[in-house]
């Protein structure tokens, strides 16, 4: 499974990005969709998660309130709506994919999921 993320792009403080994430197949009935960002000298870090199976929703606590996470099934598309943007959200966002359902605890790690995007760069000036 192959994943293209878009939608990154240069956005001031307070704006709002919508990014993408396609999978290129539907191998999977019921996977569990992430975002992770890694911004400049960090490590990638969790954003969120969707479980498909439930359509339950986990956030990070310092997007809460800002970012939303959707899917269309028709479309076979996963959306990351990010609004209220600030400079410390400035990183690479990678959507990624896992056919499985992993415990609550674990969907948090980056070792939960297989399938990962190229990343697309999101900057917030200040």
């Amino acid at each position: 499974v192959q994943l293209q993320a878009s939608g990154g792009g240069l956005v001031q403080t307070g704006g709002s990005l919508r990014l993408s994430c396609s999978p290129s197949s539907r191998t999977f009935n019921t996977p569990t969709m992430a975002w992770f960002r890694q911004a400049p000298g960090k490590e990638r870090e969790f954003v969120v998660a969707l479980r498909f199976a439930s359509n339950t929703k986990y956030y990070t606590d310092s997007v809460k309130g800002r970012f939303t996470i959707s899917r269309d099934s028709a479309e076979n598309t996963l959306y990351l709506q990010m609004n209220s943007l600030k400079p410390e959200d400035t990183a690479v966002y990678y959507c990624a994919l896992t056919g499985r359902t992993p415990i609550v605890s674990w969907l948090y790690s980056s070792d939960a999921y297989e399938y990962w995007g190229q990343g697309t760069l999101v900057t917030v000036s200040s």
